[in-house]
């Protein structure tokens, strides 16, 4: 990664073992970025680019990347996923959504569905919502007891350092969005007919609980920010801004990983298509 690529993804980087606060940072923080226009031509650019890398990934077929997105209800990870993504062929990129547990995986460890999605050797993939779900709800909503909550905290560290050990780089988003742009969002949903599938009365619930979902982010955050596995926290109110920031760091992270095309073993000279 370049002096300057790297300086710009530290912006946003919680450090490992440094004391953060969410509150600290400004969700409507659009000083990465000097113009809109400019920087969704360059967002739209960046996810050219990304597809290109991407490309190299699957042919070399040894590494992969993991892209994990968390935030608040409406914080904008489809969004992200189709602003930075979407250039991006389908071959060689997986999108994993997060839901509910079903039986079959509250049979086994909270670990075991994300390790099912992880991307295999040459792929891209992305998680929407993650693991983390297993330590946000469960902290908020009281489904598991403190001790077992700083237990999968260690466990998550573990899990993501074995990842990167065999060759999956981990790159984790926190979209970071304000009250009030929840809000909004929540109503235009309403608002909108064509948007109506978006909305979940339950959203209203969480949205009660804003406080502790945001001290249960802080402590993950502090708890899980590692030197293999960092977080980084985007100012999400603008869209443009947030998909800007991303793009920019998983193009970054992908020229850091130099995927290359692999060597013939074969002499194309030696070769006629009649």
């Amino acid at each position: 990664m370049s002096d300057r690529s790297r300086a710009f993804a530290e912006k946003f980087m919680v450090r490992p073992g440094k004391e953060f606060r969410l509150k600290d940072i400004d969700p409507r923080d659009g000083s990465a970025f000097e113009d809109e226009d400019a920087t969704k031509a360059e967002t739209d650019r960046l996810s050219r680019d990304i597809d290109a890398l991407q490309d190299r990934l699957y042919a070399e077929g040894r590494r992969s990347l993991l892209v994990v997105l968390q935030g608040t209800d409406t914080a904008g990870k489809d969004g992200t996923i189709r602003g930075v993504f979407n250039a991006t062929g389908p071959i060689g990129v997986s999108v994993t959504a997060f839901r509910r547990p079903t039986e079959t995986e509250l049979a086994h460890d909270f670990l075991w569905r994300a390790h099912l999605a992880c991307p295999k050797r040459g792929m891209i993939g992305i998680f929407n919502r993650s693991h983390y779900e297993d330590v946000l709800v469960a902290k908020v909503r009281g489904l598991a007891p403190d001790k077992v909550i700083e237990q999968r905290y260690e466990q998550i560290n573990a899990f993501e350092k074995m990842l990167t050990e065999n060759g999956t780089v981990v790159l984790k988003f926190m979209l970071h969005i304000s009250k009030d742009e929840q809000k909004e969002r929540l109503q235009e949903r309403l608002d909108n007919p064509r948007k109506h599938w978006k909305f979940n009365p339950g959203d209203l619930e969480d949205r009660k609980s804003w406080d502790d979902f945001q001290k249960a982010y802080e402590a993950l955050l502090n708890a899980c920010s590692t030197e293999w596995a960092p977080w980084y926290v985007v100012p999400a109110d603008r869209k443009w801004v947030r998909n800007g920031i991303v793009a920019r760091i998983v193009k970054a992270t992908l020229e850091d990983m130099d995927p290359q095309y692999p060597k013939a073993t074969w002499k194309p000279g030696e070769f006629k298509v009649e």
